[in-house]
């Protein structure tokens, strides 16, 4: 009996960099799961939509591509997987705890300064939001500085609100370390927040598709490997939250 299809799932953006970032990722996975038929779905932006890629496959396994489970997650998807003939299984989204990543990404900016910044695209669903405060939680654990949370959008308080109150706390180095899986508008907008007078920012380069560091499962960790087509592949691919911006304040 062969595996179903498995269908990675992302937001979607106009920014070239960012749909690069998820055709590769999709490479990767088809090439790391060779007995599997992988696919790519855009929730938003754009075209083939989920439900146009569902419609298409048999059956598929549905991994949710974000790292925290806001309106696209809870929504958007579950109602593709319903227009496309209900025949997907969705996965959780990838979620799981990056604080290994970050903080190596950290060190590669130029250290977590005295305090950090996770900086979250932010939603209107309050799950999504403490799943981003609970990484943040993770995070100082793993460098012993104080991390933050803040939200680019839809949520506050705002990178640039958190970083004063920072400041005001008496932590002079801030470092903003971004929650974001791949370049696209939110990711833009973390530069536009540090174009003041007196900052200096050094931004790391993007490294959503990195190979060595957390591993995500092709089945979002949920899926037996018989379902997927028997064997664990030797190497998994490994994707990491896109980017970390050092800021000193």
């Amino acid at each position: 009996m062969s595996p179903p299809d498995l269908v990675l799932a992302f937001h979607g953006t106009e920014k070239p960099a960012g749909q690069q970032l998820a055709r590769r990722v999709v490479l990767a996975v088809a090439a790391a799961l060779p007995q599997v038929k992988v696919h790519l779905g855009w929730a938003d932006v754009l075209t083939p939509t989920l439900t146009q890629t569902l419609s298409a496959v048999g059956p598929a396994v549905v991994v949710p591509c974000f790292l925290a489970s806001g309106y696209h997650v809870t929504s958007d998807l579950p109602a593709a997987v319903q227009a496309s003939g209900g025949r997907a299984r969705l996965t959780p989204s990838l979620g799981a705890a990056p604080e290994a990543v970050l903080a190596a990404r950290l060190a590669e900016a130029g250290g977590p300064g005295d305090a950090v910044v996770l900086a979250a695209a932010g939603s209107k669903r309050e799950t999504a939001n403490r799943q981003a405060a609970d990484a943040a939680a993770r995070l100082a654990r793993e460098i012993g500085r104080p991390v933050r949370p803040a939200f680019v959008t839809a949520a506050a308080p705002s990178p640039a609100e958190v970083v004063a109150a920072l400041r005001a706390a008496g932590y002079r180095r801030v470092a903003i370390a971004s929650f974001l899986l791949a370049p696209g508008v939110f990711h833009d907008r973390l530069p536009e927040r540090r174009r003041r007078p007196g900052v200096r920012a050094d931004r790391g380069s993007p490294a959503g598709d990195r190979h060595d560091r957390r591993s995500i499962p092709a089945g979002g960790g949920r899926r037996r490997r018989s379902d997927l087509g028997g064997r664990r592949p030797a190497r998994r691919h490994r994707l990491t939250p896109n980017n970390m911006a050092m800021a000193r304040w």
